[in-house]
This record gives C-alpha cells, sequence and structure tokens, in this order.
C-alpha cells in the first residue's frame, strides 16, 4: 500500500495540536460524532440492516464517517468502525443487538481458551483497511483522518466478560486469582493491536489513538501492571512516521485522572481527558510533554445552546492560551470527555463548535495585543 498517494492536507490544526505546536484556534473533534444522534446515521445504518453491516461496508463506513463533517466545521474525521473488531478477528463472533450493546458468542475464561488465542490474521480485517483508504481519499485533503483500537485490558474486559459489564466481576476474577492467564491474554492483545493500528496507519490513517474505556475501573497497582504496561507495549511498537508524515499517537484512559502523572511517561504524543480532570492541573502535571485532548461532560450538550457555549468556554479557559509563536509547547484539542450521547440534539452541537472556534481564537488574539 506505500504507493498511495492521497491530496494534500488542507487543515492540519489537529496533527500540529498533537504534536504540540501553534494553532490559530484550538481544533475539536469529537468521540463518536459518526453516530445515532444524526438523523442521517440512522438512515444509512438502517440501509445497511445492522451495525457490522454497516461497519463492515466500505461504502457505508466512508459515508457515515463523513456525516458530521457534511454537518459541522470539525477539524479531524475518526475512522468509523467498533473497538472490538480484533476479537472478532481472533474467533470470537462479535454481534450487537439492535439496542444492545456488543456481545461475544465465545469467552475466554479458561487455561484452553487463553491458549487458544493468537494475533489474527490481518487479512479478516481488510474491510477496516479497506475503509480507512476510502475514507482518506473521499476526505480530499479536507481534515485528517484518525485511525483507532480499543487498549489491551478494554479488550480482555469484552473478551472474559463476553459483553459490557457493571461489576466487572469476571475479568477481575481472573486477574487476582490467575494473573498469569490475565497477562497473556494482554499480551497477544498488545500486539495484535499494534498490527492492527500500522495497518491503518499504512492504509492511510494519518494519527491513531488508543481507547482504554475500561482502565479506570481498576485498584491502583493493578491499573499499572495490567492496562498501562501493556497500552506502552502497543506504541513500543507503532510506526512514527509513514511516508515522511509524523503519526500522532493519542491514548484515552476512561477514568484514569488518578494515574495521569504515569500517564505523562508512555511514548505518546496526546493523553484524551474524561471530564473529572481538571485541565488547568493536568497542563501543569503533563503538558510540558504531551498534548491534552478533552474534556466537556457529554451530558453538558442536553442543556441549551447558551449553556452549552458557557460550558465549552470554562473548558477553554481551564486549559489557558496554549502555545503560540515557533517550536512545541502545550497544546489543547477540544474534545468530549467520553463519547456523545445518542440522545444529544444534533444542533447542540453547532453551538459547541462555533463557540469553541470562536473562543479560543479570541483568547490567542488577547494575548497577543
Amino acid at each position: 500500500m506505500s504507493g498511495m498517494s492521497f491530496a494534500p492536507l488542507q487543515n492540519d490544526r489537529f496533527l500540529r495540536a498533537c504534536l504540540r505546536q501553534a494553532t490559530d484556534y484550538t481544533p475539536l473533534w469529537l468521540m463518536r460524532q459518526a453516530g445515532r444522534y444524526l438523523p442521517e446515521y440512522r438512515a444509512t445504518r438502517a440501509k445497511a440492516g445492522s451495525f457490522m453491516g454497516l461497519a463492515t461496508n466500505v461504502d457505508y463506513a466512508t459515508e457515515v464517517t463523513l456525516q458530521p463533517l457534511d454537518r459541522y466545521d470539525l477539524d479531524a474525521a475518526i475512522l468509523f468502525s467498533d473497538i472490538l473488531t480484533v476479537p472478532d478477528a481472533m474467533g470470537l463472533g462479535l454481534s450487537f443487538a439492535l439496542g444492545e450493546g456488543p456481545k461475544f458468542e465465545k469467552v475466554v475464561r479458561d487455561e484452553a481458551a487463553v491458549n487458544a488465542l493468537a494475533v489474527p490474521d490481518m487479512n479478516k480485517l481488510r474491510y477496516v483497511f479497506d475503509a480507512v483508504t476510502s475514507i482518506r481519499k473521499a476526505l480530499n485533503g479536507r481534515v485528517p483522518l484518525i485511525g483507532f483500537s480499543g487498549s489491551p485490558w478494554t479488550l480482555a474486559c469484552y473478551m472474559v466478560e463476553g459483553a459490557g459489564s457493571d461489576d466487572y466481576r469476571l475479568v477481575k476474577t481472573l486477574m487476582y486469582s490467575r494473573p498469569d492467564l490475565m497477562h497473556r491474554i494482554l499480551a497477544v492483545n498488545a500486539d495484535a493491536v499494534a498490527a492492527y493500528l500500522n495497518a491503518q496507519i499504512e492504509a492511510g490513517a494519518q494519527a491513531v489513538m488508543v481507547f482504554d474505556s475500561w482502565g479506570g475501573v481498576m485498584a491502583d497497582g493493578c491499573f499499572q501492571e495490567f492496562s498501562l504496561a501493556y497500552t506502552a507495549r502497543v506504541l513500543a511498537q507503532l510506526h512514527r512516521t509513514h511516508q515522511g508524515a509524523v503519526i500522532p499517537r493519542i491514548v484515552f484512559t476512561k477514568g484514569g485522572g488518578l494515574w495521569l502523572e504515569e500517564m505523562g511517561h508512555l511514548d505518546c504524543d496526546a493523553l484524551g481527558l474524561d471530564w473529572t480532570v481538571n485541565l488547568g492541573r493536568a497542563r501543569a502535571q503533563v503538558g510540558a510533554h504531551k498534548a491534552l485532548q478533552g474534556n466537556l461532560d457529554p451530558n453538558v450538550l442536553f442543556a441549551s445552546p447558551e449553556q452549552v457555549s458557557e460550558q465549552a468556554r470554562r473548558v477553554l479557559d481551564s486549559f489557558g492560551t496554549p502555545h503560540q509563536g515557533e517550536g512545541q509547547g502545550p497544546t489543547h484539542i477540544f474534545n468530549l470527555g467520553h463519547g456523545i450521547s445518542q440522545h444529544t440534539p444534533p444542533e447542540h452541537v453547532s453551538a459547541l463548535v462555533e463557540t469553541v472556534h470562536a473562543h479560543s481564537r479570541a483568547m490567542r488574539q488577547a494575548v497577543k495585543r
């Protein structure tokens, strides 16, 4: 795939902010920005017949990835896919019932199931890489494309539980009673995630993100041993550049604010923060060597557009004016503290995008005066 050429990038603010370089306003994208809160997404999903029908069809995946960009002035696109494609390719049988979360047909809870795990043949995930290339071409240089995966720990949670969980009882039981088995699952997952993200980069992803969605459910000490160490193992294997361009790497741990300083030592470019973290303090703690991404509470978007704007300004003011001028310094990528809710009124997102761009420009101009 190395011979592919794409249109030159017209808006590189997101990539520049990831690399701690100055931008004229704070770039913005939203986790789950292509999704159920948009009527056009629901119409495409109905045509596709199911979530996996949508995610595995290159044309549909391209269409829904671009839908939010046609509606809002966002600064990045993120591949439309699911965090559980890797265990699905391992043969666990992923399915989605309408209105329910993901479920696996097979679970990994004993020695035999763990021993059967292996890094999957990446050709089983060809539909993802074909979608990356298709989306990148369709973007035509408008904004950068982000690829992603679930973290080794988050994938392991679903693989052991078989679905989402309220109490993480099964995965934590395995972790505490058979840590040797948990480490074996995580090692396979880490190497699979690294291969998967590298293939996305080769297909055209211009940045990659690791979603450690369940990292924050762990006890101190366990997080470092069973999540952070394996996220580091992924990062160590990722392409730093592709076709002469630097590929930024972002890590998001929901509930990870407690371990921000330790995450600051990860070999990545940016850290995503949930809404419980104070951005100003995070900047003081790790902002000298990591870009920060986040972190509006997604439920703010249910308030009036005026209140959405007010809360967006608060997040920007909390971080403060980002680095300006040459070289590198503290930078901010605006996002939600987790994925956008399916019940969000689409017009409220318009207020958010307009406020972030306008207020962040004004903050920079005020410093220059």
